[in-house]
């Protein structure tokens, strides 16, 4: 009776114990939040500072986490003699799981490079390799979120995304030339086409000025306009129309599509379709298509 009473009492006293190690693991990780986020307040909450308490965020609780455990196993005789067999003699299982963790380690480091060299931060809008642009809505201790302009969430491995091509439109001057492009025909007024869409994109609200003071003087256009290439069935333009940011662009972007098809109606002036001559071989007449 006395050894049962006795086994149930160090039973218990185990129990208190690891619930005292997960409560204080707990209010640990409540309180490091809450003074990052006081720092975060306290700061001027840009992009930089998003990223750094984001990051912070994810890697207290997957450390706080960590200790934890491992306190618990240190505190509990059977588990800490276990983990030291496990360690001291399994070398071949120790040699498996470093290399199962290879990959976690390799995203753990990449996403401290990320957050310190900073090629990008949470709420840029970036374009990964061949994936669409998106903006950065997370950086975790394993993977970046990029929510892109479908709202879809892609969720990529930090070591793969240090390994790929980065297009960041946000790192230091939010401001995008979007190019504007149609084709008229070789009928049309080219001048006239030319100066429609000048006037079209010049008109739009999210359209900036970007020029100089000497380039305002010697009277450039806001918006300047070139023909660009000759093609087979039309000429086509270019407009070089500014936004204050890159989703501003985009929209831009499409507004000017609408509004300058029906300007180019309204004046006369046409955006041609392929048009080929297939002449017959021994035939007398010749096939439009």
């Amino acid at each position: 009776m006395k050894e049962l009473l006795s086994e149930l009492g160090v039973n218990a006293l185990l129990l208190l114990k690891v619930a005292v190690i997960v409560a204080g693991a707990f209010v640990a990780e409540r309180i490091i939040r809450k003074l990052l986020r006081r720092a975060y307040l306290r700061g001027d909450q840009g992009n930089e500072d998003r990223t750094r308490y984001r990051f912070l965020r994810n890697a207290t609780r997957f450390m706080v986490g960590l200790m934890a455990v491992g306190a618990i196993i240190y505190s509990i005789p059977s588990f800490k003699h276990l983990a030291v067999t496990l360690f001291a003699g399994a070398g071949i299982l120790v040699a498996i799981v470093g290399f199962a963790a290879q990959g976690a380690f390799s995203n753990i480091i990449s996403g401290i490079f990320i957050v310190s060299f900073k090629p990008f931060r949470v709420g840029d809008v970036i374009k990964v390799g061949a994936i669409e642009s998106g903006v950065v809505e997370d950086i975790t201790l394993r993977h970046t979120v990029i929510v892109t302009f479908e709202n879809r969430r892609v969720i990529i491995p930090n070591a793969k995304i240090s390994d790929e091509t980065i297009v960041n439109s946000s790192i230091t001057d939010e401001a995008t030339c979007e190019f504007v492009e149609v084709g008229i025909s070789y009928e049309s007024d080219l001048d006239k086409a030319m100066a429609v869409l000048r006037e079209a994109c010049e008109a739009h609200p999210d359209c900036i000025e970007r020029r100089s003071p000497e380039a305002i003087k010697l009277g450039q256009h806001k918006v300047p306009v070139r023909l660009i290439r000759i093609d087979d069935s039309a000429l086509v333009l270019r407009a070089y129309a500014w936004a204050k940011e890159p989703i501003a662009a985009r929209m831009m972007h499409y507004d000017l599509n609408r509004s300058v098809k029906l300007r180019f109606d309204q004046e006369g002036i046409t955006i041609p379709y392929p048009q080929r001559t297939i002449h017959l071989k021994g035939a007398d007449a010749s096939v439009k298509s």
